[in-house]
């Protein structure tokens, strides 16, 4: 198949609603049956399989087995940075005197999972912490971790060293907030800052969305840890 030809393919496959709903849907990182999927497209059970099937043979989705059950995710970050794209391309164009960008879901636009990078208000004010202290460079495709940034994720308990030697993934990149329409934190580094939030329990998801929530413990550490100021 040309290159061109599967571009087609693709598009049309990302472009179908149901098909949208259950690729937007997986944007959390999260793997979900084709039941779960079916319900939040609105469509039937036979119908989600058809779909399911497309898009993982077309390499946009990837298939785990446990048991007698079968969950769907992401098939990779790529896949998850082309969706936020088309978001923040399809995002409606406000005239009046208030511009808002991205989600009208206040919760979504403060914090969110961006794939298994944090994204929203949070993601960003990460990003701008960690350059503004000298900690991370990042360029309009590329980042990269400074000496000082080394430390202080050696501080943190991440070894970024060993993270490095995966291969397959950018160690760090910026990925344009749909949102805020700067850039936070990808690649990587932005998927292990993400979870160590989650482990250490300073950010906990909001049920039933790729919303995150910032607790008081996780309040204090980011501010003493990364210098992130969210009040």
């Amino acid at each position: 198949m040309s290159n061109n030809a599967k571009f087609a393919e693709i598009a049309a496959l990302a472009g179908d609603p149901g098909r949208a709903s259950m690729l937007t849907g997986l944007m959390d990182g999260r793997a979900l049956t084709a039941s779960e999927l079916a319900q939040l497209a609105g469509i039937t059970a036979q119908t989600a399989s058809s779909h399911l099937m497309r898009m993982t043979e077309a390499g946009l989705l990837q298939v785990e087995k446990q048991g007698r059950h079968r969950y769907h995710r992401l098939a990779s970050s790529a896949v998850a940075q082309m969706i936020e794209s088309i978001m923040q391309v399809a995002a409606p164009v406000v005239t009046n005197k208030t511009v808002r960008t991205g989600p009208r879901d206040a919760a979504l636009r403060a914090g969110r999972t961006c794939y298994d990078h944090l994204a929203g208000r949070l993601g960003v004010s990460i990003t701008d912490a960690l350059v503004d202290g000298g900690h991370l460079e990042l360029g309009q495709d590329a980042g990269e971790m400074t000496g000082a940034g080394l430390s202080l994720f050696d501080r943190l308990g991440i070894d970024v060293g060993s993270i490095a030697q995966k291969k397959g993934r950018i160690l760090c990149r910026p990925c344009l907030d749909w949102s805020e329409r700067r850039p936070h934190l990808a690649g990587a580094i932005g998927a292990v800052l993400c979870t160590h939030c989650f482990d250490k329990g300073w950010i906990r998801r909001v049920e039933g969305s790729r919303a995150v929530l910032v607790t008081p413990n996780g309040q204090r550490h980011l501010r003493e840890s990364l210098g992130v100021n969210l009040m």
